[in-house]
């Protein structure tokens, strides 16, 4: 079964310091040409390294980094037919910080995301969705999901308002723990993923960063414990595991299944620097396994 990503594409300028730097401080760092990156592009490449047949829905611009996003999804295998491209404005651009530890901070300039669509789906399809692009577009998406039989899965990163009605349209939320909390305060619930599902009214699933990751179903409540590795950078990681976790789920796998191969994919991109970059294959990742 196919999965339709639809979201950003966003070009990553990473800089690498010893530390993160603090309110009004300016440190000095290294920085390489720009990376794709993005969360809708990080996922999709994930998901087609793993083996998904993907197409992927967004915007770019006419310019240089635009012609680099684009080829990093083709190289991946990406469909990119519902790619569009405007002379309207710039594409995404991000300001990537990493530490020495692997921490990181970013900006994200949306650029022509704000321009992105949202397309027709087709019976059966997975839809994977996050907050890059405008809200309203991803609502457009979400009904055009549920009018063709699609299932729709939301990763709400970033954290922003999405309507409770809508949240339970969906076949999954996906949040981190960060994004977790800022839900949780906005709906007046708790942060774990049993109390999200039940202010929610739709399954929920809560990444836990090292401490693996763990959803709330109707059957109760999942945990997928996490692996051990080298942390390079943790930027893109999360991208990893929403995207392996859609492609597993389009698969046919069992949610708690899907989850422990996306905590594998997660831990395996924050072994290598950069995000898209950084995704592993279904080899790797079946590796890992064991």
């Amino acid at each position: 079964m196919s999965l339709l990503v639809f979201g950003s594409a966003v070009a990553d300028l990473l800089f690498r310091m010893d530390r993160l730097p603090r309110e009004g401080e300016t440190l000095l760092g290294e920085a390489g040409a720009p990376l794709p990156g993005g969360k809708g592009l990080n996922q999709a490449i994930a998901a087609a390294r793993d083996g998904a047949a993907v197409r992927f829905a967004g915007c770019v611009g006419t310019d240089a980094n635009g012609s680099m996003l684009h080829g990093a999804l083709d190289a991946a295998g990406v469909d990119t037919t519902l790619l569009a491209a405007t002379g309207a404005g710039p594409s995404g651009l991000a300001c990537v910080m990493v530490d020495a530890e692997g921490r990181n901070q970013i900006a994200v300039s949306p650029g022509a995301n704000l321009q992105a669509g949202a397309v027709s789906c087709l019976p059966g399809e997975t839809v994977l969705m996050q907050m890059e692009v405008r809200v309203e577009e991803n609502l457009r998406q979400l009904r055009l999901a549920r009018d063709a039989g699609a299932h729709a899965i939301l990763n709400l990163a970033p954290a922003l308002a999405f309507p409770r009605d809508a949240l339970a349209a969906l076949r999954l939320l996906v949040l981190n723990e960060t994004e977790a909390a800022w839900l949780a305060a906005h709906l007046g619930c708790g942060t774990g993923a049993i109390a999200l599902r039940a202010a929610t009214s739709t399954d929920v699933a809560v990444t836990l960063a090292e401490r693996g990751a763990e959803a709330a179903t109707t059957e109760g409540l999942i945990q997928a414990g996490p692996f051990a590795v080298r942390v390079a950078d943790t930027v893109g990681a999360g991208d990893a595991w929403c995207g392996v976790l859609a492609a597993s789920l389009g698969r046919g796998l069992p949610l708690q299944a899907a989850m422990r191969r996306a905590n594998a994919a997660a831990a395996l991109a924050c072994t290598r620097p950069g995000a898209a970059i950084a995704m592993p294959d279904a080899a790797q990742t079946d590796a890992l396994l064991g």
